[in-house]
């Protein structure tokens, strides 16, 4: 029996199991036959601290050490620019204020990024504080500091009972049941379906689909000291990847929890607003791919003791953050559950509770 059971073998379920693995004895059951197979595998993997609401942003700060020294650091530069047409002034101001921009000429803008289009952009902002992130890596760093504290993961069980018991909680599997006194819902787009197995009231988590192409470098251009560029009102982004080029369309439709894949008109449409910025056409997609971003219904992570059930802890709502705040988010989880006063503040610990919900 362990003194803690995660299901959920993403960056939220593996995160947590390093930081409880000093705590007691875990187990991590994920369902998939390798860890991060879903959401955490298809990231877009940036670092920017003003991405997110309020308490998200205080998570990607509280989270910046980790990434940037911890294990040898997984950052690396990548700088960040949004780009507007004359008609998106409105939305321009807001994305550049929010996301705390400096201004750019068009000119400055089209030398960093040589193919974007000066008759459509006629605005930029651009900010050096933005960083990818080796998200294999960062994984592999949580997973060998949870197994090196004697941690146990397991992959390809997937729940399919969950039991209350005297001493905490029972999960059934096709190979097995799986015991612990505690329980850590990190499900990712599956955490209601899981808290439906144990008898814990869902919370009304929502994934969403965003799809991903991969296209060849614009121009044969060099990409790889481009930086990410976003349209304003986050209708569209392109990052370099591997010597090409990822557009994304942004998009955000609510979807079953899946193993989702990219719908072919939706990045037709994504691609066609990425082209209006740019000189260059896209003659060919390489690949494409999509993930779910889930999120609970005020879109904050939900990180705390169910309080309806102390012994259920949810661990869910990452939505497109949870890669760069997973330092901090599992910190903050290690936290409640070992009793410990919160490294974070108190307004984002209550931000981030499932107490703020009402239940029927």
């Amino acid at each position: 029996m362990s003194d803690f059971l995660i299901i959920g073998g993403g960056i939220a379920g593996i995160s947590v199991a390093a930081r409880l693995s000093h705590l007691g004895k875990v187990t991590l059951l994920e369902a998939e036959d390798a860890l991060g197979y879903h959401s955490s595998g298809r990231s877009a993997a940036m670092f920017e601290e003003t991405y997110g609401k309020p308490s998200t942003v205080a998570l990607n700060r509280a989270s910046k050490s980790y990434h940037m020294s911890d294990n040898g650091g997984v950052l690396s530069p990548r700088g960040l620019m949004l780009v507007g047409t004359a008609g998106d002034r409105e939305t321009f101001a807001h994305d550049s204020d929010m996301m705390e921009m400096e201004p750019i000429t068009v000119e400055d803008a089209c030398a960093r990024v040589p193919v974007l289009n000066p008759k459509t952009v006629v605005q930029a902002g651009y900010h050096t504080a933005a960083w990818d992130i080796d998200t294999d890596l960062l994984a592999q760093n949580f997973a060998r500091e949870a197994r090196g504290n004697g941690a146990e993961i397991i992959t390809g069980v997937r729940a399919t009972a969950i039991r209350r018991t005297t001493a905490g909680w029972a999960v059934d599997t096709a190979k097995g049941s799986f015991a612990a006194g505690l329980l850590v819902n990190a499900a990712g787009a599956w955490v209601d379906r899981v808290a439906g197995l144990a008898g814990v009231a869902p919370l009304g988590f929502t994934p969403f689909r965003r799809s991903v192409a991969r296209i060849p470098a614009p121009g044969g251009h060099d990409v790889s000291a481009w930086p990410m560029l976003f349209g304003a009102g986050e209708t569209w982004y392109a990052k370099p990847d591997a010597g090409k080029l990822l557009v994304s369309p942004a998009d955000e439709d609510p979807v079953e929890p899946q193993d989702a894949w990219a719908d072919d008109m939706v990045l037709a449409e994504g691609i066609a607003r990425y082209q209006e910025m740019v000189t260059e056409p896209v003659t060919r997609v390489d690949s494409s791919w999509a993930g779910l971003r889930t999120f609970a219904p005020d879109r904050q992570l939900v990180i705390g003791f169910d309080p309806a059930d102390p012994g259920f802890f949810w661990h869910a709502g990452q939505g497109g953050y949870g890669i760069q705040t997973s330092p901090a988010a599992s910190m903050l989880a290690a936290d409640l559950i070992g009793g410990r006063a919160p490294e974070i503040d108190a307004d984002t610990v209550a931000a981030l509770s499932p107490a703020r919900f009402t239940r029927v």
